[in-house]
This record gives C-alpha cells, structure tokens and sequence, in this order.
C-alpha cells in the first residue's frame, strides 16, 4: 500500500471523527469461556478458538495458549501494523522487518511464593529489525510515531482504569 491509498483510506474516517468526536468511540469486546473439565480458558478470536492455559512454569503443559505470550504477542501485533503504518504515511520504503517482544516475568509472584515478587510483568521491551534506506532521523521519527499511536503499547504504558467484578 502507497502512502495516497492510505491517506484516502483514512481521510473520510479522519474528517467523520473530527465533525463527531463520538463516532470515533468504540466498545471493543472479548469474551472467554471457562473449559468444564481443566484449568483453562477458550476465547475467541475472530479467527479461530484459543484455548489459554497455565504457562509450563505454573504447571501447564505448554499445549494451549498462555495469557502472558498472547499479551506480548497482542504487543507485537500492533506495533508492527502501527510502524508499517506510519511508515506508510511517511513513504519510508521497508523491505522487511520483524517486531521482537520480550517480557520479564517472576513466577513467583503468580504463585504465591512470594509477597514481594509482582504478580505481572517487570519490564517489556520492544525491538523492530528493519531493512529500509531511511536515514537515522526518519527511523527516530519512525519509532517515535509508532510509540505514540501504538494503542497496545500506550495502555500498558498509560493503564487505564479495569474494574473486575461478577456479571
């Protein structure tokens, strides 16, 4: 895609949402379903029925979907469309690319080992290996339009407010 299909893409979403602020608020909505038998969840993705475990290091066997990946994965997922994207936008030329999302997590947390161990993740980190001609100061600008209109990435960085309660 060229940076004019793009533009004229958005441009009438861009124009809607400036005249109706409202009309650019959405509910995005997941919805899993707890397995009868086994410690797990079957959530549906819009492309196919994942069944989240426990990670091999609380006890799973490492066959179903672990909730930690899916999030990292989720990360990587948004960052890599939202750099393809921008560099879209800004007609940067990237030959090819990956998106690499590490997380580090202590276990014990999670396991209530140990009160002081974090029940989540202490740090995550982002890495995109890009093959483009484009100069250092529009690959900074590259990362620093990604981080920004990145969603996953802003409401890790920024969490909003979750309410957990029954239905």
């Amino acid at each position: 895609m060229q940076a004019e299909e793009l533009k004229a893409i958005q441009a009438p979403l861009k124009e809607r949402y400036r005249g109706s602020p409202e009309a650019a608020l959405l509910t995005l909505k997941a919805e899993g379903r707890l397995d009868e038998l086994g410690v797990a969840c079957k959530v549906e993705t819009g492309r196919g029925l994942i069944e989240a475990g426990l990670h091999p290091a609380t006890g799973g066997t490492g066959l179903q979907a672990c909730s930690g990946d899916m999030l990292l994965e989720a990360l990587a997922a948004c960052a890599g469309v939202t750099l393809k994207a921008v560099a879209t936008a800004l007609g940067i030329d990237i030959r090819e690319g990956r998106v690499q999302v590490e997380g580090d997590l202590d276990f014990r947390g999670t396991l209530g080992v140990s009160k002081e161990a974090p029940v989540g993740f202490r740090a995550i980190r982002v890495a995109f290996a890009l093959d483009t001609d484009a100069d250092e100061e529009k690959l900074a600008s590259l990362l620093k339009l990604t981080e920004r209109y990145c969603v996953v990435y802003q409401t890790l960085r920024t969490p909003p407010v979750i309410e957990l309660r029954r239905a």
